[in-house]
Parts: C-alpha cells; structure tokens; sequence
C-alpha cells in the first residue's frame, strides 16, 4: 500500500510538472500571436491547466474505473471556485476588480455549463451522444472568446514585443514534449488511485473529488499567484473561469467517446448539488464586478466545510 502512496505521489508530481510546462509554452504561444491577457488567461492558460483532469479521467474511462472521471470534475470545479478563488483574493489584498464582459459573458457560460452537466449526469451515466451537446457549446465560447475586442495591457505588449521577433519553435517543442508527460503522469496516478482505493475498500470517486482534485487543481493555483504577482488578478479569475467550462464541458465529451462513464450515487446527492451552490454563490457574490479579500476567507471556509462533510460521509 505504501508503494501504491508514493506510485500516486510521484505520479501526480509529473503530471503536474508536465502541465506546468505545457501551459507555459501555451502562454508564449499565445503572445506571439497577440491574444489579449484576458483571453489567454480564459482560453489557453485555462485549458493547459486542466489538462491533468482531462488526461487522467480519459485514461480512467478506458481502464474501467469511469467514476473517477466524474468525481474528480466536480471536485477540480468546486475547488476552483472555493479554494483558488478563495486564495487568490486573499493573497492579493484588494479588491479584484471584474470587467463587464466578465460578468455578463463568462460568468454566465459556466452557470450554463454546471447546469448542462446536471442535465447529462442525472440518470447516473453518461452518453457519448449526450456529452457531444458540451462540446458544441465549449466551440460556440471559444468563437466568442477569440474575437479580437479585448485590449491587451501595457505589460502583455511589452511581452510580445519580446517574443514576436523569434518564431516559438521551442515552445512548440516543448508543448509536445510535455503532452507526453502529461499521458504518462495521468495513466500512473489513475492506475495507483485504483490501487489505493482497492486497498482501503474506498470508492474510487471519493478520492477522485477529495486527493486528486485538489492535486490536479495546483497548476490553477501556481498560475494565478505569478498573474497576482504581475497585478493581474482579474487574469487570475479567467483561469478559474476557463478551468471550470472546460472540465465541464469539454472532459465528458472526449472521455464519453472511450467507453460510458458512471456516475456513483454519493456524487449526485452531494458533491453535484455542492458544485451547483458553488457556481451560484460565486455567480452572486461577484454581481458588483468585485471580488474582496473577506469574501476570499468565506469561499475557504465553505470549502474546508466541504472537505469535512466528505469526510464525514467516508
């Protein structure tokens, strides 16, 4: 057992590592080809750091363990939203302030996303044909998102000004190069979860919403402390923003075409409806396009509430 602990551990290292590399080559990409700041923190930098979950929980499928995919969605979505955003304004001291954009475009994109989810996980099961709806809806942001209406800051021009003089061949490489980790990462830490959860007689998903999706959760994290320390805290938002749509949407679609996933009766009755409450709440809470410090600590405290109650539950 204590193999399969540091199998997992190590696992869960490199695929963190992998993507850590794979988002920041995705980043200087993206510069070179004049994405605004935001959009990159939404679309390229959200994305590269879900890839751990996408990863994982599409290997999960194809090696019979499917209910890990799910569980580790809604636990990587409500710890977005609970435990990074939670962080990042309280580390960032100030207020954050949101664009109008933000709020009447992106905020709504993830409601509808959760409420998407519920839809397509209800009977217990997801269907490839019905996870195809997210997937049609995750192409129909992304239009929005890559319309060029959003300026970019003097720091992000600065930055391509750098980088538009020399074509990125070695962040290209790169990018590839840690897609490869990021398979081999995934298909260890799914391997010793199924291991661990053998051994312990606990269910899969359970480690799923708790272990992996706060591990699978620290490429978010890491990146939005660098854009706090750039004082680009609303970035930081995006890639909360992003991260969640994507898990949303586009890791159903993709996995459900490797086998049907199954969707355990505890994550339905509590994990789902707290995932709901969460997105609601955040959606409620940011209605004056400002997130502060104190409701940074309320988000946290909720989320070790979260915690408690699944343990509690175990």
């Amino acid at each position: 057992m204590l193999l399969q602990f540091l199998i997992f551990a190590a696992a869960l290292s490199g695929l963190l590592l992998a993507a850590r590399y794979f988002t920041t080559a995705a980043e200087e990409i993206g510069l070179y080809f004049e994405l605004p700041a935001f959009i990159i923190g939404v679309f390229i930098v959200g994305i590269g750091t879900s890839l751990p979950e996408l990863v994982s929980g599409t290997i999960s499928v194809a090696k019979g363990v499917s209910e890990i995919l799910p569980g580790n969605i809604m636990g990587a979505n409500i710890s977005n939203i609970l435990l990074i955003t939670g962080i990042v304004a309280y580390l960032n001291r100030k207020d954050i302030l949101l664009s109008h954009g933000y709020i009447f475009v992106h905020l709504h994109y993830l409601l509808g996303s959760f409420f998407l989810l519920t839809m397509i996980v209800y009977d217990g099961e997801i269907k490839w044909l019905e996870a195809l709806i997210g997937l049609f809806a995750f192409i129909s942001y992304s239009i929005y998102l890559i319309k060029p209406e959003e300026k970019i800051n003097a720091s992000e021009e600065i930055r391509q000004a750098e980088l538009k003089t020399v074509f990125p061949t070695k962040a290209i490489l790169i990018l590839l190069g840690s897609g490869v980790g990021i398979y081999i990462g995934a298909n260890y830490t799914v391997s010793s979860i199924s291991a661990i959860a053998e051994g312990l007689q606990i269910p899969p998903s359970v480690i799923a919403l708790t272990v992996l999706s706060i591990g699978t959760t620290l490429p978010e994290l890491a990146v939005n402390i660098s854009a706090i320390r750039r004082g680009n805290a609303e970035m930081a938002i995006g890639n909360v923003l992003g991260s969640c749509i994507f898990n949303t949407l586009i890791i159903p679609a993709v996995a459900s075409w490797v086998g049907p996933i199954h969707v355990p009766t505890e994550l339905l009755a509590f994990s789902l409806p707290v995932m709901l409450g969460s997105g609601l709440f955040f959606y409620l809470l940011t209605q004056d396009k400002r997130i502060s410090p104190r409701e940074g600590v309320l988000f946290l405290f909720i989320y070790v509430l979260f915690l408690i109650k699944i343990a509690n539950l175990g």
